[in-house]
């Protein structure tokens, strides 16, 4: 006599269907539960610490508001602001400036102490340890420190150039200067950084490669330009991309090394994107207006990283996929 089942399981309880999606057997669900579980607070803490103030942003950009009286909404005519706003346009311009002066420095310089630290030296965990502190220091700190190194007069940099007559140079202040100071803070604490994911990818370079380009009779430069670089590439491309987007974002030293003589530079030299988000929301009160700046910024961003994502697969090459 056969048994009607109203609910057949084949095997499996049906309390556990909807768990399905999470592994095929009751261990690796379990499993993945546990991984959920330990995953979960700083998932929340992404959500509503990040997530919803982006959210936020896009709201607020479509709105009028000074966090005083009631938002109103005002459409597209923030970014419409945008376009006809010279400072803004001033902004952008000073941004890539300082992306151009600054990502090609800290990425070739990194990969000369990175190869540099690389050999085996005397003391060079010592030496490791120092390129890595500025990476620590407290950017408020460390921009009060070269703030006055680059003093006019009475600053190290001054008294080092005055034998050249240029003693009296007014770093912080000369419109076609300021950027150099603001380039020169933000490359010296991301040089440690990158330079120790350079190590990274230098140690994990198979030492057979050498070998069989030095018995092919490559020289140390034949061997860093045939050997070093290309695999290296994949690393190269994740510092570029971490150095672009850094790079946006530059707004710590600006904002240190202009407070004492004009804030943002003279005539908004050295001001860019993010400072100038920073003075629309915080000087202004035009928090919809800075919403805007906010987006366009995150644009730009996610812009520049997709393009960088096309484009790398005819420079960067990945040894897995050469083995295929």
């Amino acid at each position: 006599m056969s048994t009607i089942r109203l609910f057949p399981t084949h095997g499996r309880s049906w309390l556990t269907r909807p768990l399905n999606w999470l592994g095929p057997t009751p261990l690796s669900r379990r499993k993945a539960l546990w991984g959920l579980a330990l995953i979960a607070p700083n998932t929340l803490g992404l959500f509503f610490f990040f997530g919803i103030p982006v959210l936020m942003a896009f709201s607020t950009s479509l709105q009028e508001w000074n966090a005083i009286r009631p938002a109103r909404f005002i459409g597209l005519d923030n970014f419409e602001r945008l376009i006809q706003d010279d400072k803004f346009a001033q902004a952008l311009t000073n941004t890539f400036k300082l992306i151009g002066l600054v990502v090609p420095l800290e990425v070739g310089l990194a990969l000369g102490v990175a190869v540099l630290l690389n050999l085996p030296l005397r003391g060079r965990n010592l030496l490791r340890t120092a390129y890595f502190l500025p990476v620590v220091t407290s950017t408020v700190a460390a921009s009060v420190v070269w703030t006055s190194i680059f003093q006019p007069r009475y600053g190290i940099l001054s008294q080092v150039l005055k034998p050249l007559g240029l003693g009296d140079t007014n770093w912080l202040v000369d419109p076609g200067l300021v950027l150099i100071p603001v380039a020169v803070v933000a490359i010296w604490q991301r040089l440690g950084f990158d330079m120790v994911i350079f190590l990274a990818g230098l140690q994990a370079i198979p030492h057979e490669l050498y070998e069989a380009a030095r018995i092919d009779g490559a020289g140390r430069w034949g061997r860093f330009r045939h050997v070093t670089l290309p695999m290296l590439s994949p690393t190269t491309f994740l510092v570029v991309v971490l150095a672009i987007i850094n790079g946006f974002q530059i707004f710590d030293q600006v904002y240190v090394m202009t407070l004492r003589t004009v804030p943002g530079g003279v005539s908004g030299s050295a001001t860019t994107l993010a400072y100038y988000l920073y003075r629309r929301a915080f000087t202004h009160s035009e928090f919809g207006y800075a919403s805007a700046i906010a987006l366009v910024l995150f644009a730009l961003i996610l812009l520049v990283t997709v393009f960088q994502l096309a484009v790398q697969r005819y420079w960067v090459y990945y040894e897995a996929e050469s083995e295929k």
